[in-house]
């Protein structure tokens, strides 16, 4: 019996014809401004990929647990829940671990435990046998101690530190030599890339060549390359942007595996260890909940490319020290991915895409480059000494920041579709929110700012007045709207026939919403009238007009549009109206 495949019916369409009817309607340079998306300097995402784009990409044959390791470094698909407990106190914080475990965490990360003496290090580590430990924050007489523990126990399970390998190489070279099974003592942090800004090609590039410079340096020592590498993990922060953070993770792998190749190692000795945890630069204090659906994409972009372990942080940590309920909350996150999705019984899910073997491929390239680039400067620590890693750093994270203030980024809740009515002044704990650097603070300092000034009986009346062109005044009312509310500012919208009626409405802030063409004439007609009437009303447009200056003359204070500052603006209204600082 003959059998036809239904694909058969769909006769295949070669990439010429899709760019010709693409083209059909998106010409000339519209092509790569509307439908090419750079989420970075250096990489051009397109609007579709095929199968012609994996042409000639060298990973592509090996399977989930094999070299490069760019599918992972297991063939299952499992990763391990790791859950931070930041409790000084030894047996307070192994009570604290033991009912996390029990909750289903798989690994403990203990920050900064109180580890002065051997009881200290055997009372964190009961009951613990069965599981992963990872100590952060530990002084060296601290590590010190713990290792003289794990000398002692009979302990199979990993433990690992976050050391700095690079901070004292005396030090790290004495740990190494002790020869202890089971420890990893160091850790690279790129996360701190990922927070101060950086794209996916420099978190890569950058790690990489941290990493070369321990290579370096220990193998300079005549320690055991396998030794070596074996003695250190990676630690990435997961950003909100999805197939990219996926395939920064595998293009790591990939590009690690290779440098440990050059060096001479065995394959199956380098595989990275990396640990993946969500970013803390996006999270806001307002709508706060929405910190859980960003920290939901961030862990499953931390699954699909590949992490060994995911820690998900509380979605209120960013303004008050998490409890009870909001630590569960992260923990299930991730017991949902595993136990409810089933996302544990798939190695490599997202092998075979072809947009994200592409991107894999474009960071791997690219993030080579950078490496290469540090490397023609003298290496990691030479290229950091001299501040080309701060400024590069810097310059990523005041174009965050920017990107933030004008609402190119989108903060939910925050700098767009905020709510004016919400309230976070007695929930947040001022201190924990100066704990990390946040691209929302600033947003959240005016919401503040408003709060404090309602608080001391402050009421502030704005007025969107629309006027004029029908379709042009209602949208950008809307807009306005919007806007007012990420500083917390409350509107009502009034449609007038006549300018003399806004005048007359007494308004402390009045955003006047019409077409570009109308402004200048409804201005020179309202500015006198408020004038004469003394009530010192603050005037904006929802706009920008050719006659800015013209309207600034005036009288009028700003300007409400797309490419606003809206941090500054919002800023010099709080101002004019008396909010305090």
């Amino acid at each position: 019996m003959e059998t036809t495949s239904f694909l058969s019916e769909f006769p295949p369409v070669l990439t010429e014809q899709w760019e010709q009817a693409i083209r059909g309607t998106v010409t000339g340079e519209e092509y790569a401004t509307r439908l090419i998306w750079h989420p970075e300097e250096g990489l051009a995402v397109k609007p579709y990929y095929r199968s012609g784009d994996l042409e000639g990409l060298p990973f592509l044959d090996a399977a989930p647990g094999e070299f490069p390791y760019t599918r992972g470094t297991r063939a299952a698909g499992d990763w391990r829940i790791r859950e931070r407990i930041d409790i000084a106190d030894p047996q307070d914080a192994n009570r604290a671990a033991c009912e996390a475990v029990a909750a289903g965490a798989e690994e403990i990360a203990f920050a900064r435990p109180a580890v002065a003496r051997l009881p200290d290090a055997a009372i964190l580590l009961r009951n613990l046998d069965e599981i992963p430990i990872q100590f952060e924050g530990l002084h060296q007489e601290s590590v010190r101690v713990v290792v003289d523990r794990l000398m002692e126990s009979s302990r199979t399970m990993l433990v690992s530190a976050d050391v700095d390998p690079m901070a004292d190489l005396d030090f790290s070279e004495g740990l190494i030599r002790s020869g202890l099974s089971g420890f990893r003592p160091f850790v690279i942090r790129a996360d701190g890339y990922q927070e101060s800004g950086a794209g996916a090609v420099e978190e890569v590039g950058f790690a990489i060549s941290a990493g070369v410079d321990f290579l370096d340096a220990m193998v300079e020592r005549d320690l055991p390359l396998d030794c070596v590498t074996g003695s250190v993990g990676f630690e990435f922060a997961m950003g909100p942007e999805f197939f990219i953070q996926i395939a920064k993770l595998r293009a790591f792998r990939m590009v690690w595996a290779k440098v440990v190749e050059s060096f001479g190692g065995d394959r199956k000795n380098a595989k990275a260890a990396v640990h993946a945890r969500t970013a803390c630069w996006n999270k806001t204090i307002y709508d706060p909940h929405v910190n859980i659906l960003r920290a939901t994409t961030e862990a499953i972009s931390a699954v699909l490319g590949g992490a060994d372990s995911i820690s998900v942080a509380a979605f209120d940590e960013c303004y008050r020290v998490p409890d009870e309920s909001s630590r569960g909350l992260a923990r299930n996150t991730q017991l949902i991915l595993k136990k409810e999705t089933l996302l544990e019984r798939v190695a490599d899910p997202v092998g075979g895409s072809y947009a994200i073997e592409s991107i894999t491929d474009a960071i791997a390239t690219k993030a080579w480059k950078v490496f290469q680039e540090l490397e023609t400067a003298g290496g990691y620590r030479k290229a950091k000494a001299a501040g080309v890693i701060g400024s590069v750093l810097e310059h990523c994270s005041a174009s965050r920041r920017k990107a933030a203030s004008c609402r190119r980024l989108v903060l939910t809740g925050t700098n767009r579709f905020a709510n004016p009515t919400e309230r976070a002044l007695d929930r947040v704990d001022l201190v924990q929110t100066d704990s990390v650097a946040r691209v929302a603070v600033a947003f959240e300092q005016l919401r503040l700012r408003t709060e404090r000034a309602e608080r001391k009986g402050k009421s502030v009346r704005i007025l969107l007045a629309e006027l004029g062109d029908a379709k042009m005044r209602g949208a950008r009312s809307q807009f306005a709207a919007e806007f007012l509310a990420c500083a917390g500012l409350s509107s009502e919208t009034q449609v007038f026939e006549r300018v003399e009626a806004i005048a007359a409405r007494g308004a402390d802030v009045i955003v006047l919403c019409s077409s570009d063409r109308e402004y200048a004439a409804i201005a020179e007609e309202l500015m006198p009238m408020i004038k004469d009437r003394g009530n010192g009303a603050q005037v904006l447009i929802a706009g920008h007009p050719e006659s800015t200056e013209q309207l600034r003359e005036l009288g009028i204070l700003d300007f409400i549009h797309l490419r606003s500052n809206a941090v500054d603006v919002l800023g010099r209204l709080l101002d004019r109206i008396g909010i305090e600082a």
